[in-house]
């Protein structure tokens, strides 16, 4: 089990205060307890799960995608951006399967991470996703059950952002790195399968809305273009808010774009 590997890190959902790993439950020091789920994950999430939470079916087409080497540009970017030493906590929020998060630390020992995602289904799959992986079932709107200045990079791919919490639990030194898609990320598929738009200006609205609590350090844009075969492509709707929306899907094999910014913030 994963779990220890956030002993000091974790704080409870209700108070705030330190949560201590006793056995097969955490607790706090007013009383408040968390049993440890048998898959290994521990659900900090303060209320009921959202109806927009990652599903099963989800999680294995972003999986799929993810074994296939789609997004391997993306972790190219995050190691650009995050240095090979130094680096002893990461947190990733919206985790979903811990595919990011995972290289990151395997590739950075001793560093240990902790994977956050609304989702149980997904803490079930992060939990397997490293040894030096804690999986955590929390809603990041609700806040981060984490302590204070405990995380020195913070990964947001593609994932729900709280800059105030964001903020909070980041280390003097640390890093936020945000990942959003840019204006031409699955142009192709949007525009003959009818899938959800991309927010005009996205990027702008990051920087003002971040830039309340954190300083903008750099943005770099990675893409790709590429020829998908129809399962694939399938799996690339399937494995994001559009699944939710019974889109169209792909038969056919397609030329994409995939294209993402890497926004790297700092405290202030």
């Amino acid at each position: 089990m994963n779990l220890h590997v956030a002993h000091d890190l974790l704080a409870c959902p209700h108070c705030g205060q330190a949560l201590t790993p006793l056995e097969r439950r955490w607790v706090c020091p007013s009383g408040h307890s968390f049993d440890v789920a048998r898959q290994g994950y521990l659900n900090l999430s303060n209320g009921p799960e959202p109806a927009n939470a990652d599903t099963v079916e989800m999680l294995d087409a972003r999986t799929r995608v993810q074994s296939a080497g789609v997004f391997d540009f993306v972790s190219r970017g995050l190691d650009e951006v995050v240095p090979l030493t130094g680096v002893q906590t990461v947190l990733e929020v919206g985790a979903g399967t811990g595919h990011y998060l995972a290289q990151l630390v395997e590739d950075r020992p001793p560093a240990r991470g902790v994977a956050l995602d609304v989702s149980r289904t997904a803490a079930r799959r992060a939990a397997k996703s490293h040894h030096r992986v804690a999986s955590v079932v929390a809603d990041v709107w609700r806040g981060l059950p984490l302590l204070d200045d405990t995380i020195d990079v913070l990964l947001c791919i593609f994932a729900p952002r709280n800059p105030a919490e964001f903020a909070r639990v980041l280390r003097p030194d640390g890093r936020v790195i945000v990942v959003t898609p840019a204006p031409e990320h699955l142009r192709e598929l949007r525009q003959s399968y009818g899938l959800l738009g991309l927010e005009d200006e996205k990027h702008d609205r990051l920087l003002a809305r971040l830039g309340e609590h954190l300083a903008h350090e750099q943005t770099l844009g990675r893409r790709l273009t590429t020829t998908l075969p129809a399962d694939v492509l399938t799996d690339l709707v399937r494995m994001g808010p559009n699944a939710h929306h019974a889109p169209r899907l792909p038969d056919t094999a397609q030329q994409v774009q995939l294209a993402v910014q890497l926004t790297v913030f700092r405290p202030r």
